[in-house]
Parts: structure tokens; C-alpha cells; sequence
């Protein structure tokens, strides 16, 4: 197996099809075929099941390409630190929808040259935060751990060989629109929400409740909005008078002044709880220097922000 076959097994799947990874990759389509039948040879399995659709990863082919691509990725990693010097750097991070963290990221992205790097910021569902970051595809992950979720979130990390760093803690609070009935409360319980929808950032799988972003997502909510998107998420609490649960950390620099965030009332049926917010990165890795910068500008975002 060589760094070239698992170059085109992965342009492969990134393609779906041999056709266009083949012209990709500026090779004939023969070639990278007969390159790929090589490897699956060697292996002893079948990377691609090949449809009228294009080609499909098999189960077995999936688990390999998953295996391959860390170890890809890390190859990048050493060429463009070592080899490739006029080829950019590549810098992600990927995050669940919060606004501290992509503050911080703009913050980042200031202090060097888009010329010589290349960044993207992923906010996502919170499975893909850990996978993204298992895979290198992202150098840090951004996203909360409660006593609710500690077990499910820490048995992926450990799959992935990640490590949680914590750096601040916080109890609940309802984000809502300014023009809210319940804006100028000094506190707000469940009881006082039951007329108002709550929202949701969709998870997916059929335990996605257990990854949700937003704390108390154990509790029963009788009407239940999902979204994927932060605007979406804005223009449901205006128009509907929606709200949310979530840190108090609330960013005006980029939210703006129309939302509030208001103390939960805890009651004996609904206990606060506390978010462990923090990020995730390799644990057997070193962050880069861009890495180190975000880690920073992160921490100088969250205490800017966070509710007295």
C-alpha cells in the first residue's frame, strides 16, 4: 500500500465517481482504476462498490478510508510544514453554533496572511465536531460536556483518540428576543415557556438527543422547533417568540443587541445544570502556532462575553 494508492482511494470517495477523480487527479480513468483494484487486492476487501450512480464506499471500505485519511491528512501536514512551503497552510475549526467561537476565529484570521493560509470554520452538529477533528479535517472542536451527555461525548472522544480541554463553566440561561413578553424577567422557568416554542439545533442519528447543543435538552418540551442555522434560529424568535437554552455567553459583536439572555429558574422538577464549555483536539498531537493563536483569541472571547 503507498501514499499514492490511499491519495486516490480518498479523491475517489471525495469525487463519488472515477470519472471525475480520475480528472482530478490528471490521470486516465484506466490507470487510477487499475491503481485502486491493486490495493483492494492487497487488502483482501472491496473499497468501492461500483454503481450507475458512481462509486460507493462498502462498509469495510468505509472503516478503511476513515483509517487512511488520518494518516493522509497527517502527511499533508508534514509537507506543507516541511516540503511544500509555496503551498498553503490549512487551518480548521469546527464548532457547534456558537458565536464566541467564531469571534474568535475572525480574531485569528486577522492576525495572518489569507495568502499564505487557508481557513474554514464549520459550525455543525456535534458528532461531526468530534469526527472532523478525529480526522485532522479540522485541528480543534468546540462544544459543551454536562453530567447529561458526559458519557455518550467521552466514549467518542476516546474512539477518536480526542482530548477535552475545559475552559469555563456555566449555568443555563434563555436566550430569547429582545421584544420577548419574557425579556425583562429577571428569571424564567419552564412553566413560564410552555406557551412559547423552544428551539433546537437538529442532531442527527436516533440518539441525537444526546448530543443536542442546547443544556437541559433532557427535559420534556411540548413544542419543538429544529433548525441548522443560527439565522434561522434568529428569525424564529422574532417572529414566533421562540427561545432557546443555552450558556448566557451572548457575542453582540456579531449577534447584535436584539436578543437577551435571562437566568433559568430552577424548580424541584427542573434542576439547572452546568455546561463544561471547552475544545477538543488530538490527544497525542501538538496544535500548530495558528492553533495556539485561536486558543487565545477563544479565551479572550469567551470572558468578553460570558454573563455576569
Amino acid at each position: 500500500m503507498t501514499l499514492q494508492q490511499i491519495c486516490y482511494a480518498l479523491t475517489i470517495a471525495d469525487c463519488g465517481s472515477m470519472n471525475k477523480a480520475a480528472e482530478k487527479l490528471g490521470i486516465s480513468q484506466p490507470t487510477l482504476t487499475s491503481a485502486v483494484r491493486e490495493l483492494e487486492h492487497e487488502l483482501g476487501i472491496s473499497i468501492f462498490l461500483r454503481t450507475h450512480k458512481g462509486a460507493v464506499p462498502t462498509a469495510e471500505g468505509g472503516d478503511f478510508l476513515q483509517s487512511v485519511g488520518q494518516i493522509y491528512r497527517q502527511y499533508e501536514l508534514v509537507c506543507e510544514k516541511y516540503i511544500d512551503r509555496d503551498m498553503k497552510r490549512k487551518f480548521g475549526v469546527s464548532t457547534q453554533h456558537y458565536s464566541f467561537a467564531v469571534s474568535a476565529f475572525i480574531e485569528t484570521v486577522k492576525q495572518f496572511n489569507t495568502l499564505e493560509f487557508e481557513f474554514a470554520i464549520r459550525e455543525t452538529e456535534t458528532q461531526r465536531i468530534i469526527s472532523d477533528v478525529g480526522s485532522l479535517k479540522s485541528e480543534i472542536g468546540v462544544l459543551y460536556i454536562s453530567n447529561f451527555n458526559r458519557k455518550p461525548i467521552n466514549k467518542l472522544l476516546e474512539e477518536n483518540e480526542l482530548k477535552f480541554t475545559e475552559m469555563i463553566k456555566c449555568k443555563a440561561y434563555v436566550y430569547l428576543w429582545r421584544g420577548h413578553p419574557l425579556a425583562n424577567e429577571e428569571s424564567i422557568s419552564l412553566e413560564m415557556l410552555e406557551p412559547y416554542p423552544c428551539l433546537s439545533f437538529e442532531q442527527n442519528g436516533k440518539d441525537g438527543y444526546l448530543y443536542a447543543e442546547e443544556i437541559l435538552s433532557e427535559n420534556i418540551y411540548p413544542r419543538m422547533i429544529k433548525a441548522t442555522d443560527r439565522s434561522a434560529m434568529g428569525e424564529m424568535m422574532k417572529t414566533l417568540y421562540g427561545y432557546t437554552l443555552c450558556s448566557g455567553i451572548l457575542c453582540e459583536e456579531l449577534s447584535g443587541s436584539d436578543y437577551v439572555v435571562v437566568p433559568f429558574r430552577e424548580d424541584s422538577a427542573n434542576q439547572n445544570s452546568i455546561m463544561e464549555i471547552g475544545y477538543i483536539t488530538k490527544k497525542y498531537g501538538t496544535l500548530s502556532d495558528i492553533g495556539e493563536r485561536y486558543i487565545e483569541e477563544l479565551k479572550k472571547s469567551l470572558f468578553r462575553n460570558a454573563a455576569d
